[in-house]
């Protein structure tokens, strides 16, 4: 494969942190957010000038440092990486349209903080997107870990520093206890951290030694959200709902399960995961992780929470289908990074609009709210269609692709696991919807007037609506690229 020296890359990474100052010294506030949408159409705009070049089959390369012998901090933009970076630096641009109206809707305090931590969890999602190796890409997620702190414990109250204490605990000390040492092990054995499409791990270690590797590597990625690891995630939802989105849809749980996939695919190889027969007990988390937070999210009355637990099962398809280790497995949970995220965001886009106006954040104080928000429900209804994996949204693409995927890995447990997951999540979802638009007049909590959130919030959540839709029909490039990373990681 062709590689392009280019500092493209590190360039993407800077644009938003050389932005800070004057996001932090703006003296008044739409200054302040001019600086943000700068940033975040100029980040957009250098990741989508790298786009043509990786379609085309070549890889952007930038190198920083040596720190030693096989171990230097770089870049290097590749189709999956590519992928992730697209729907991250896109999405900034939406959620910061979004937290305008939700801020100032709501009169929030430190909005120059919130929007300067943004920027930089921004810079550390890309710096993930475009790692060359494990190295590098273990310092931006730490970084992301540190940036996103004070925006889960925004509220500064007593709820919310023991959720930041929680957050800290569960994705700091996991990546130190277990990522770190899984490093350490991997360059000692292999001389190297670089990400490789066979993997560097075949035929340096035993079977246990590659297994013990491969659980430090999934259970300390904590951000994925992945059973036991997964209670700082409701716990973050004290956060304003901005945050929520983007730790949900955009950065923080995306990085995770990007880091996991990466490692499963460019560290131990699909060959080496095959020849010992790993891919069974990942399996098995996976899936107990799809089933047991579809269910909990059905016992949930506070719609952020109900939210948090189905990103909880919905980030673990993105695991089982690298764990699948078939090419069409591997292209669906690459995918469903895309789709996901611009379902997942529009729920909780809608969650924030619904609470703005009404200040309402229970699924049962909200009886006949699709009369008073009817644009909102309707976008929260096909924000949910996507999430549950229903035409005519995009989510349909990538669970078929995972459903391929079991078939090809003849793997009918999976099959099963992925069917019944879906009806769980219209367990949880359309009850809301028939709540909001069906319920009988006499029970309806809200008069028949039309009164929607601020148009900032409104605004983004239709656009990120109408975009779930038409990633159905034309997935493009989401789609190519990960039929590109596929093909590549699996050598079909």
């Amino acid at each position: 494969m062709d590689t392009l020296i280019s500092i493209k890359p590190l360039l993407a990474v800077l644009v938003s942190l050389l932005a800070i100052p004057f996001i932090a010294y703006s003296r008044s506030p739409n200054v302040r957010e001019g600086w943000t949408f700068l940033a975040a159409i100029v980040k957009f705009g250098i990741v989508a000038a790298m786009l043509p070049a990786v379609l085309n089959g070549m890889e952007i390369s930038c190198v920083l440092v040596e720190v030693l012998p096989g171990l230097s901090i770089a870049f290097r933009v590749d189709a999956f990486g590519m992928l992730f970076a697209l729907v991250a630096s896109f999405l900034w641009i939406i959620t910061s349209v979004y937290s305008i109206g939700y801020m100032r809707g709501l009169d929030e305090h430190a909005q120059t903080r919130y929007f300067c931590f943004f920027a930089i969890s921004l810079s550390a999602a890309v710096g993930v997107a475009f790692s060359a190796n494990l190295l590098t890409l273990y310092l931006f997620y730490e970084m992301l870990s540190l940036a996103t702190y004070p925006l889960v414990t925004h509220h500064q109250d007593q709820e919310a520093r023991t959720s930041g204490r929680k957050y800290l605990l569960y994705t700091v000390g996991a990546s130190i206890g277990l990522v770190l040492p899984a490093m350490l092990l991997t360059y000692h054995l292999t001389g190297s951290l670089d990400f490789s499409p066979q993997g560097i791990l075949a035929g340096t270690a035993s079977r246990g030694t590659v297994a013990l590797l491969l659980f430090m590597f999934v259970f300390g990625f904590a951000k994925a959200a992945i059973m036991p690891f997964h209670s700082w995630l409701p716990a973050a939802m004290v956060a304003p709902t901005p945050v929520s989105a983007l730790l949900h849809a955009v950065a923080v749980v995306k990085v995770g399960v990007f880091s996991i996939v990466r490692v499963i695919t460019a560290i131990f190889g699909t060959d080496l995961l095959q020849t010992f027969d790993l891919s069974i007990p990942l399996l098995l988390v996976a899936s107990t992780t799809i089933l047991v937070g579809s269910f909990i999210a059905l016992s949930q009355d506070n719609l952020k929470r109900m939210l948090a637990f189905s990103t909880i099962a919905q980030l673990s398809y993105i695991v089982l289908g690298a764990a699948l280790l078939s090419p069409k497995g591997v292209t669906g949970g690459m995918v469903h990074i895309a789709m996901h995220a611009f379902g997942k965001i529009t729920l909780f886009f809608c969650a924030g609009a619904i609470f703005v106006a009404t200040g309402k954040k229970n699924i049962g104080e909200m009886t006949g709210i699709g009369r008073r928000m009817p644009v909102t429900m309707t976008a929260f209804f096909i924000g949910a269609l996507s999430i549950i994996g229903m035409p005519p949204c995009g989510g349909f693409l990538s669970k078929w692709y995972l459903v391929l995927g079991a078939l090809e890995a003849d793997k009918i447990a999976i099959l099963v696991v992925l069917l019944f997951s879906s009806l769980l999540n219209a367990g949880y979802f359309m009850p809301v919807v028939y709540r909001a638009f069906f319920c009988p007049p006499e029970e309806a909590l809200f008069e028949d007037r039309v009164q929607e959130a601020p148009l900032c919030c409104v605004v983004p959540l239709v656009i990120t609506a109408v975009i779930s839709i038409v990633l159905l029909f034309y997935p493009q490039p989401f789609m190519n690229l990960a039929v590109m990373a596929a093909a590549k990681f699996t050598g079909i």
